[in-house]
């Protein structure tokens, strides 16, 4: 890997961690909705609804992506061989890249969840 492509895979990493530091804050403010939902008729209320739907959602693509991201690094393999490089499969860059494209949808949908949860706080 070059330097240029490390600090790219670093700022992913660090914008990825960072969006998931969130995840306390989200659930702060969701809980308090849910609970307020609680005392409705119905089962499950809207926001409790959406947390259960985004969280699949999340998992199911955070898998796909991790599972594609490995099959790109085998793909990769034998011409990193070929070109004199170290596989990405075997220094452990692969396990980086599917690990990153595994947690980037979580951290996206809590930043998501942040921002809206917040407007409607204010609002």
């Amino acid at each position: 890997m070059t330097s240029r492509s490390n600090r790219n895979a670093a700022r992913e990493t660090v914008t990825i961690a960072g969006n998931l530091m969130l995840a306390p804050m989200v659930a702060a403010m969701r809980l308090p909705l849910m609970a307020s939902e609680h005392r409705g008729v119905t089962m499950l209320g809207l926001e409790t609804q959406r947390a259960i739907t985004e969280k699949n959602a999340a998992i199911a693509e955070g898998m796909f992506a991790a599972q594609m991201s490995l099959i790109q690094s085998v793909w990769r393999f034998w011409p990193e061989v070929l070109s004199g490089k170290t596989p990405s499969v075997l220094n452990g860059v692969a396990a980086e890249r599917s690990m990153n494209a595994a947690l980037k949808p979580a951290g996206r949908k809590v930043k998501a969840n942040f921002k809206r949860l917040a407007r409607t706080r204010q609002g």
